[in-house]
């Protein structure tokens, strides 16, 4: 971890997980509700994007850590594990240039 100014260690983890034209697409494909992993998979491969199973974790732990998408649910998919349901955590990005305050949050990543 840097010793950057915490408002520039949060454009930094924006920039990370946005510099990649796939998790645009998951995000406006999830936009105002919520799509389950298998559904983005499915969404993607139609786009013509070729992905492996582990690949699109990648790109949805990516967006997770970066607090832009979140699980709102897990599915029950009959016997095996539950698949989980992404939403959007954060509709829109804003940095204050002039707020040197660090929330809770902040502070814990």
């Amino acid at each position: 971890m840097c010793n950057c100014h915490p408002q520039l260690q949060k454009l930094g983890r924006y920039i990370s997980a946005l510099h990649c034209p796939t998790r645009w697409e998951i995000i406006d494909f999830i936009g105002e509700g919520s799509k389950s992993t298998k559904e983005i998979y499915e969404f993607l491969t139609e786009r013509g994007m070729r992905l492996t199973s582990s690949g699109l974790y990648y790109h949805l732990s990516e967006l997770n850590r970066a607090d832009i998408i979140e699980v709102s649910e897990y599915r029950e998919k009959g016997g095996g594990a539950p698949e989980k349901v992404w939403k959007l955590k954060t509709k829109q990005i804003v940095i204050n240039l002039l707020d040197s305050e660090v929330t809770d949050h902040e502070k814990r990543n």
